[in-house]
């Protein structure tokens, strides 16, 4: 048998002709480019990670919010109260409404609530929406869903709830929203439940239920007093639940307990020179209409906001579903690199949106990444082109040697740029394989042929 043919296929491949593969070599290549290769170490990672660099963004339609909007317009339903004739009777009835029950008081619609912070120097950092509006006595209301939109953290619901229970939900709220939890809670203006007073007094008005109960003596004085003629033929009804009380303007003076009524939430307060209940309940119904015309109206502008709201979500879901579909199809500029080499398969990675992305990132996503029966883990490279026209043909490459487990660290840190090529060199013995590999059908022809000759 023969030996020549394949001691001269030894000989191609050891001259390099039966297999050739990349490598990178310092220096200056065949191209002409410049070649630098630097270790990959905790040092030279920062180096590298100084170059500038700034990730896509997301159009300004993944930022919006659907509830942005000019919010609930309310009709004005401002009603003059009614007008009652003077008349004289014998007796006036005492009829003194029961002591409600004493409750804390809960939070409610149309109620504004502040946040305050302990330290302006760690909270500014972490609570800007909130200290702003804190420096500016600007509140948070109340809405007709029974939350406040607190920036940075979304909206909380207070409604129904007890200040310490409002502050509970508020605490959970930061601590979701990753944002400092120390504040203090306080309702500024309370709108929710209220007191009307109107008839003889100076200035009819409604007075609001606060964290102290509300007594009879204390409304009437927030309406500036008694406006009457004549005490004698006066009295204080009470409309409360359907039902209406009276207390005589002169027992009223007389009785210190009468003047310490408590009132509750919905109270009606009129002070009447007349006798006559039917009179008075002319006033009383008007603010019962009032009441039902403000509730419908509220309802009607919280259908349309509704309606508004959907209309704005629908908008953006399609303006972000067509950006997707554009994504989808490449016709969205995006920044990639390239990985070659040993890898499970040769491809572009896409550098996310919005933020950077890591060597390990890239190496370790679905379907990518190095394959370490083949690859060099002593050969892990990131090519980088200059930015600097002047040294437009020079390369950089920037080594990471994995040998060392300890080393994927880097890998972690190591910051991509737009056109980086990751090219990860064979192992010496993968590449005798492959050169065995293709020599293999060149040595069975060659022995069959010596046989032959």
């Amino acid at each position: 048998m023969k030996v020549f043919p394949f001691l001269g296929a030894l000989l191609l491949a050891g001259c390099g002709l039966a297999y050739h593969s990349s490598s990178v070599s310092e220096g200056v290549a065949e191209s002409g480019s410049q070649v630098r290769v630097v270790p990959l170490t905790a040092e030279s990672v920062l180096a590298a990670n100084r170059s500038s660099y700034v990730p896509k963004q997301l159009p300004e339609v993944f930022f919006a919010s659907a509830g942005a909007g000019g919010g609930l317009k309310m009709p004005n339903t401002s009603v003059e109260p009614a007008y009652l004739p003077e008349s004289r009777p014998g007796k006036i009835e005492t009829r003194v409404p029961p002591e409600p029950a004493r409750t804390q008081y809960r939070i409610g619609i149309e109620d504004k609530l502040l946040l305050a912070t302990p330290s302006a120097t760690s909270s500014v950092e972490e609570l800007t929406g909130l200290l702003a509006a804190e420096n500016k006595r600007q509140g948070y209301t109340v809405q007709d869903d029974g939350a406040i939109s607190i920036p940075d953290v979304g909206r909380v619901m207070v409604a129904g709830k007890t200040l310490e229970e409002a502050e509970n939900a508020v605490f959970n709220a930061l601590v979701e929203a990753g944002l400092n939890p120390a504040f203090s809670l306080e309702i500024s203006e309370f709108n929710s439940q209220r007191v009307s007073v109107g008839g003889a007094v100076s200035s009819p008005t409604v007075v609001p239920l606060t964290l102290t109960p509300l007594k009879l003596n204390q409304a009437i004085n927030a309406a500036g007093g008694f406006q009457l003629v004549d005490q004698d033929y006066a009295s204080v009804r009470i409309y409360r639940d359907g039902t209406l009380y009276q207390i005589p303007v002169r027992e009223y003076y007389q009785k210190g307990s009468l003047q310490n009524v408590t009132l509750q939430d919905g109270d009606s307060v009129f002070v009447d020179t007349d006798f006559e209940l039917d009179k008075a309940s002319e006033y009383f119904a008007q603010q019962i209409q009032l009441s039902n015309y403000k509730q419908n109206a509220r309802f009607n502008a919280l259908n349309e906001l509704e309606v508004e709201v959907s209309l704005r979500r629908d908008e953006l879901d399609e303006q972000r579903e067509n950006f997707s579909e554009r994504l989808a199809v490449e016709a969205v500029d995006r920044d990639y690199v390239y990985l070659v080499g040993e890898v499970f398969q040769q491809a572009r990675y896409a550098l996310p949106f919005e933020r950077k992305a890591t060597l390990a990132d890239a190496l370790y996503s679905e379907g990518e990444g190095y394959l370490n029966r083949t690859g060099d883990p002593r050969q892990i490279y990131i090519l980088r082109g200059e930015a600097n026209p002047q040294a437009f043909g020079g390369v950089t490459a920037w080594n990471l040697d994995t040998t060392n487990a300890a080393n994927f660290i880097l890998a972690t840190r190591m910051e991509l740029r737009p056109n980086d090529v990751i090219f990860i060199a064979e192992q010496p013995i993968t590449k005798w394989n492959r050169v065995l590999t293709q020599l293999a059908p060149n040595l069975v022809t060659s022995s069959v042929a010596g046989v032959v000759n």
